[in-house]
């Protein structure tokens, strides 16, 4: 008597789809039926996605976007009824440890906002460098809807808007649009076609010099939470640094024989 076939199992779904478009990793959460909301496994793919961007010269930018044209990110999964609840013996949350690996990327990061970004989204759309939306985007930090408060987010919120503004949204709850996003600075560029806007972006920067982005993405970051002399000492010492790169040399040469340079990224 033979055996039978073990039962067939459909594959897991990829929640966070990778792709790379030339020196360009395309980072899409793909969720759409819970308008691509976190969970475990999107946090683990763009911490692990990230940390490979950065050890990768060849990588010059990453974007992060959400699939379908509803939502960039709503936040945390509500319907698993887990969204907030820890290993509190564990100093490190996943969100918190993701903003803390954006703040020490060198890879340029662009949030491609295409639909709802909300509670943890507006996180991740603050972590990153850059942002460009779509004029349908709205923006909100609604957690006190459902009783509790955003807290990692604020963390990177927190130097991109007024501290009026903020706090509003998050007493509120209220989402604002597009348009007054752009307005307050927290995006940089608002149009119908947002991948428009990405290629503007990205066409300005894959030309420039990739030593001198990430170095300098090094710099800015590290000041942020320096005091004026502490700066200053830092960013004194820094330009000698980016003064010592091939890229250097060769943009300054490229500019006296007036000709496009060739980076070598080192």
């Amino acid at each position: 008597m033979s055996e039978s076939p073990p039962p067939s199992s459909s594959p897991s779904p990829v929640e966070l789809r990778e792709e790379m478009r030339g020196p360009v990793m395309w980072l899409t959460i793909d969720r759409q039926e819970r308008r691509n909301a976190i969970n475990a496994a999107v946090l683990e793919g763009l911490s692990d996605a990230l940390a490979r961007a950065n050890r990768d010269t060849a990588v010059r930018a990453v974007v992060l976007t959400g699939a379908g044209t509803r939502a960039f990110c709503a936040g945390a999964d509500l319907q698993s009824g887990t969204s907030f609840k820890f290993d509190y013996a564990a100093p490190y949350q996943g969100m918190a440890n993701l903003f803390r690996q954006a703040r020490q990327s060198t890879v340029p990061l662009i949030a491609r906002v295409n639909g709802a970004c909300m509670a943890g989204g507006m996180g991740l759309m603050a972590m990153c460098d850059l942002a460009v939306a779509s004029r349908q985007a709205v923006f909100g930090l609604p957690e006190v809807k459902v009783g509790v408060f955003p807290a990692q987010v604020l963390s990177v919120l927190g130097g991109l808007l007024p501290r009026r503004v903020l706090a509003e949204m998050c007493i509120t709850g209220e989402p604002i649009d597009a348009a007054q996003a752009l307005e307050l600075k927290l995006i940089n560029r608002v149009s119908d076609d947002v991948d428009e806007s990405v290629d503007w972006l990205l066409g300005r920067l894959l030309d420039k010099s990739p030593a001198a982005i990430r170095r300098g993405l090094y710099t800015m970051k590290k000041i942020e939470a320096m005091a004026f002399e502490e700066s200053m000492a830092f960013t004194e010492s820094q330009i000698g640094l980016f003064a010592l790169t091939e890229d250097a040399a060769e943009g300054q040469l490229a500019f006296r024989e007036k000709r496009k340079p060739q980076w070598s990224g080192r």
